[in-house]
């Protein structure tokens, strides 16, 4: 196998992967600012506070966002394994 063919595929891995976790990790990232503003203005320094509304957040993002994760992750592993006997040469 070419190395460039490798690098190709790693690349479209990480990118799937950047598509399939982004949505998810921007949900958590905006509710935990949203609770740490909300922490700091009204001075409650609960640790726990947070991660009730991150949960919730991610949970509500991955049932809408589930189907078309599926799809992505999909059709990479068809593309990935319809490559495969041009890879093999």
């Amino acid at each position: 196998m070419d190395p460039a063919i490798a690098v190709d595929i790693g690349r479209q891995a990480l990118v799937v992967v950047l598509m399939i976790g982004g949505p998810l990790l921007m949900a958590g990232l905006i509710v935990g600012l949203l609770v740490g503003v909300f922490q700091a203005v009204t001075q409650i320094h609960e640790m726990t506070l947070t991660f009730i509304p991150k949960i919730l957040a991610i949970v509500g993002m991955l049932f809408f966002m589930l189907p078309w994760m599926i799809i992505k992750f999909v059709n990479f592993t068809v593309n990935l394994f319809n490559s495969i006997p041009t890879i093999a040469r």
